[in-house]
C-alpha cells in the first residue's frame, strides 16, 4: 500500500466517524490554543513592562534611601530612611566628581490634597528641580516647567499632571489657574503631557512644585530636608556603569561609609528593573504553559481512546487485509497516519484559534499578546507528535492481530 493510498484510506476512516473524530480534535485544539495564548500573554506582558520601564530612560540610575528603624525596633523597608539630602544631589551633579553623569533630578514626594473651585483631588505632589523634565523623559502639553529661579525663590508655582488638571478643572489647558495646597495658593504654570501608567503607578496623577517650596511650605518635621529619590541620568547608555560607580563612591564618601555593604542607600538602573520584571513574568509564563500543557495530555489520551475503539470496530477489516497479504508494518502505518491526521487537524485549528484570540484579547484585557512563531510551529509539531505517540499502542495492537482471530470477530 502506497502512502497516497494510506492517506486516502485514513481520511475515509476519520470521515466515517465525523462526530467522534471532531470531539477528539477538539481536545487537542483547546490545548494548542491555550498554550499559544499563555505564551503570548507572558511575552506580551514582558514587552509592556519593559517598554514602560525603558520609557523612563535606558541611561537612568535611581538612587533611594536605605531602611529606617523605629524606636520600637521596627525596621522599615528600603526608601524609608532620610539618608539622602539635597547636598547629596548637588554633589552628584558636579562634572568634576562625576564626569559620566549628565543630569541629576532630586525628588521629594508626599500625598496631598489639591483644591480648586470647590473641588478637591488627592495626588502625589513632587518637589524637584528644573532638570526633572528631561531626566524623567517627560514633556509639557501646556505652559512651562518650574525654573531655577522658581526653586531659588521658593515660588508658589505648580505643574499639574493631565489627570489632576482634568479632575480639578474638567480640562487640561489650565495654565494661570490657582490651586490650593496645604492652605497655600499655587499658580498653575504648566500641564504635563499624558504618559499613561507604569505598572500600578499612574504617571499622569501627579503635581510638581519647586523642591525648595516643597521643603519650606508643604512638608514639616525633621525630614523636610530629606529626599525620596534621586534620579541620575548618565551621559550615555555606554557610560551607565561608570556613572553608577561614581554615584556610589560620592555618596559613600559624603556619608562617611567605608564599605559598600554598609551603604545607607541603593543605586539601581533601569536594566536591573527590566531584568527583574522579565524574570518574574518568564517564571509565570512557564508555570501557566505547564498548566495549559495538561490539556494536551488529555487530548492525547482522547486520541488513544478513539484509536483503540477504531481498532476494535475494524478487527474484521484488519484480519481481511492481513489475510490478503498486508504486512504488520502496513497495518501499523495505517493507524499511525489516522492518529497523526487527528493531531495535525487539532494543531492547525488550535493555532488558528490562538492567533485569532491573540488579535482580539488585547482590546478586552488592555495588555499586549505577542504571537510567537516558534510557539505556533512548536505547538503544531507537538500536536502531530501527540497523535503519533498516543497512536503507537493502538497501531501496534492492530498490527499484532492474528488474521484467523480477526476474521472470526463479530
Amino acid at each position: 500500500m502506497t502512502w497516497v493510498e494510506t492517506l486516502r484510506t485514513g481520511w475515509a476512516a476519520i470521515r466515517s466517524h465525523a462526530l467522534r473524530s471532531s470531539l477528539t480534535v477538539l481536545g487537542i485544539l483547546i490545548g494548542i490554543a491555550a498554550v499559544i495564548l499563555t505564551v503570548g500573554l507572558g511575552l506580551g506582558t514582558q514587552k509592556d513592562v519593559s517598554a514602560q520601564i525603558s520609557a523612563l530612560g535606558s541611561d537612568l540610575l535611581i538612587v533611594t534611601p536605605g531602611s529606617s528603624t523605629s524606636s520600637d525596633g521596627i525596621r522599615g523597608g528600603f526608601g524609608s530612611a532620610a539618608t539622602l539630602t539635597r547636598s547629596d544631589a548637588d554633589a552628584l551633579a558636579s562634572p568634576v566628581a562625576a564626569p559620566d553623569v549628565a543630569a541629576v533630578a532630586p525628588e521629594k514626594e508626599t500625598s496631598l490634597t489639591l483644591e480648586a473651585n470647590d473641588t478637591n483631588w488627592t495626588t502625589t505632589v513632587t518637589g524637584t528641580t528644573e532638570s526633572w523634565l528631561d531626566v524623567r523623559a517627560r514633556s509639557l502639553a501646556f505652559g512651562e516647567f518650574v525654573t531655577a529661579e522658581d526653586d531659588a525663590d521658593a515660588a508658589s508655582v505648580i505643574v499639574l499632571g493631565s489627570e489632576v488638571a482634568t479632575e480639578l478643572f474638567g480640562r487640561t489647558n489650565v495654565v494661570g489657574q490657582v490651586v490650593t495646597v496645604a492652605d497655600t495658593d499655587f499658580t498653575v504654570v504648566g500641564v504635563l503631557a499624558e504618559m499613561g501608567s507604569s505598572g500600578d503607578v499612574n504617571l499622569d496623577d501627579v503635581a510638581v512644585v519647586p523642591l525648595s517650596t516643597m521643603s519650606e511650605s508643604l512638608v514639616g518635621g525633621w525630614q523636610r530636608r530629606s529626599l525620596s529619590t534621586v534620579y541620575v541620568q548618565a551621559a550615555s547608555s555606554d557610560r551607565l556603569s561608570a556613572a553608577s560607580q561614581e554615584v556610589t563612591q560620592i555618596l559613600l564618601n559624603l556619608h562617611g561609609i567605608t564599605s559598600a555593604d554598609a551603604a545607607d542607600f541603593t543605586v539601581e538602573s533601569q536594566d536591573a528593573l527590566v531584568s527583574t520584571a522579565t524574570a518574574v513574568y518568564r517564571t509565570l509564563t512557564v508555570l501557566l504553559t505547564g498548566i495549559a500543557a495538561l490539556s494536551l495530555l488529555v487530548g492525547g489520551i482522547g486520541v488513544m481512546n478513539i484509536m483503540l475503539v477504531s481498532v476494535t470496530e475494524r478487527t474484521r477489516e484488519i484480519g481481511l487485509r492481513k489475510a490478503l497479504g498486508a504486512p504488520p508494518w502496513a497495518i501499523r502505518r495505517q493507524f499511525l497516519v489516522e492518529a497523526s491526521v487527528l493531531g495535525l487537524g487539532g494543531g492547525v485549528l488550535g493555532a488558528a484559534l490562538g492567533i485569532a484570540a491573540a488579535r482580539w484579547l488585547p482590546g478586552l484585557l488592555g495588555t499586549s499578546v505577542v504571537v510567537s512563531g516558534a510557539a505556533v510551529a512548536g505547538s503544531v509539531a507537538i500536536a502531530v507528535g501527540i497523535g503519533l505517540v498516543f497512536g503507537v499502542y493502538p497501531a501496534t495492537r492492530a498490527a499484532r492481530l492474528a488474521p484467523i482471530d480477526a476474521l472470526r470477530a463479530q
